[in-house]
């Protein structure tokens, strides 16, 4: 038996013997995304009557998210970076606290500020050499290795064994306190509808901006999945991203993403953290095509503009007339958080030819309202500057905003609003620059 089998057999254990050496007072953070391990988050619930003031911090959930419901309160307080549909109500009643974070800068956040006591994660089986894979998400867990005091993690056989630089984004079983074993499947989010016409309209708008041997970042949701659906014609594309999803499978399968025009990382996928279906968890294990790197390197700003033609495309709940961009919040209520969005804006807008780029619907609840408004309601945080903002997309066409006045940043947007709400927008605004003189 190599002494690693022995490490790794000696620090097996149950789920509940994992987490009782967190003590009251002390932080956990815990794996992102689909690697949040539900198995010991729930653990530790099972122990909140003994613990008092436990500190979980953490990106997005996408589990049930046990340890956000009211019973824990006081006991379990949930910090996040990105709300998501679980840990949201914990935020809003003051059961947790939300953190506003660039992911670009989460690794300085837990090296310089963030004391983190333990560190909780999914990992792969550990391979020949008794090194563990930390699979879909690299993101934070690259970074948290190396500033956690312990490093306690779910072994779950159907991880995805995903690659990076080197063995950057594994981890040896001898810096790892506590394996707790597992079989089950991956948090996994669906494919998202994409038919409607609105959004169809933004696709192609945004598709017909991407050249061939653009390196493109976009997220998920119904405007990403709309835009590569137009992209089939194009040549030589390549990804640099935050997360990657099965929406972008075909255009490799399909020839059209080969990374080949790239400047660096050429050939290669790089994301973040990968997000979606069991189909797409079995795409990625040992696919050399993909480089899962840290949030610090995929985020980063001067990383990211080394590419040309580096296209952008990030969402909006709300724009006012001057280009402020709100993507995290309904009012003065936190609905998400701000990601990598102001992270990739401003790659883009140093990349060679690069565009950055909002896209967003011209009205929400079903054309009731206008996204597009004259100013923002008072309290509203602002996730993107108006001196970030380039070109901006609604279905009634694109605009770019970039060296543009006030005012004419106003004529711009108010022309891709929903004619319904335009001649109110002219309205509002004229009455906002009655203020500022």
């Amino acid at each position: 038996m190599k002494e690693w089998e022995k490490i790794y057999k000696e620090r097996t254990m149950t789920a509940d013997e994992a987490v009782k050496r967190v003590k009251s007072g002390q932080r956990v953070l815990t794996g992102h995304n689909s690697s949040e391990p539900k198995v010991l988050t729930d653990a530790l619930c099972r122990r909140y009557e003994e613990l008092e003031g436990v500190y979980l911090w953490q990106g997005l959930n996408i589990t049930d998210a046990e340890y956000a419901k009211p019973k824990y309160a006081g006991h379990i307080t949930l910090e996040s970076i990105f709300l998501g549909p679980n840990s949201r109500d914990a935020i809003l009643n003051q059961r947790g606290e939300f953190v506003p974070m660039h992911v670009s800068l989460i690794d300085r956040c837990l090296r310089d500020e963030v004391k983190v006591d333990y560190f909780f994660t999914t990992v792969t089986p550990p391979d020949e050499d008794g090194y563990c894979c930390f699979g879909v998400s690299g993101d934070y867990a690259i970074e948290a290795k190396d500033y956690s005091g312990a490093i306690v993690v779910a072994v779950n056989k159907r991880m995805p064994w995903t690659c990076s630089e080197g063995r950057l984004n594994q981890i040896h079983v001898s810096e790892i306190e506590a394996f707790v074993e597992i079989d089950e499947p991956i948090a996994e989010i669906g494919k998202i509808d994409d038919s409607d016409p609105v959004t169809e309209s933004i696709g192609r708008a945004i598709a017909d901006m991407i050249e061939d041997g653009a390196t493109m970042q976009m997220g998920q949701g119904k405007v990403p999945n709309a835009i590569l659906k137009f992209l089939t014609h194009k040549k030589d594309l390549g990804i640099h991203t935050e997360v990657f999803s099965d929406n972008l499978i075909p255009l490799i399968e399909e020839g059209v993403i080969t990374g080949r025009m790239k400047n660096i990382d050429v050939g290669k996928i790089v994301t973040m953290f990968i997000q979606g279906t069991a189909e797409l968890y079995r795409y990625v294990d040992h696919n050399s095509l993909f480089k899962v790197m840290p949030g610090h390197y995929t985020n980063n700003p001067a990383v990211i503009a080394q590419n040309d033609k580096v296209v952008a495309i990030n969402s909006a709940l709300q724009l006012d007339l001057m280009g402020q961009v709100v993507a995290e919040a309904q009012g003065t209520k936190q609905f998400s958080g701000i990601g990598g969005q102001l992270d990739f804006l401003r790659g883009a807008s140093y990349s060679k030819d690069g565009k950055p780029i909002i896209a967003l619907p011209s009205t929400a609840k079903g054309g009731k309202i206008s996204r597009i408004v004259p100013i923002l309601p008072e309290g509203t945080p602002v996730s993107s500057t108006r001196n970030d903002i380039f070109w901006v997309v609604t279905e009634f066409g694109a605009v770019n905003l970039f060296g543009r006045s006030v005012v004419k940043r106003a004529e711009l947007l108010i022309s891709i609003a929903h004619p319904d709400f335009r001649k109110q927008l002219e309205k509002g605004f004229d009455e906002y620059l009655k203020t500022m003189h």
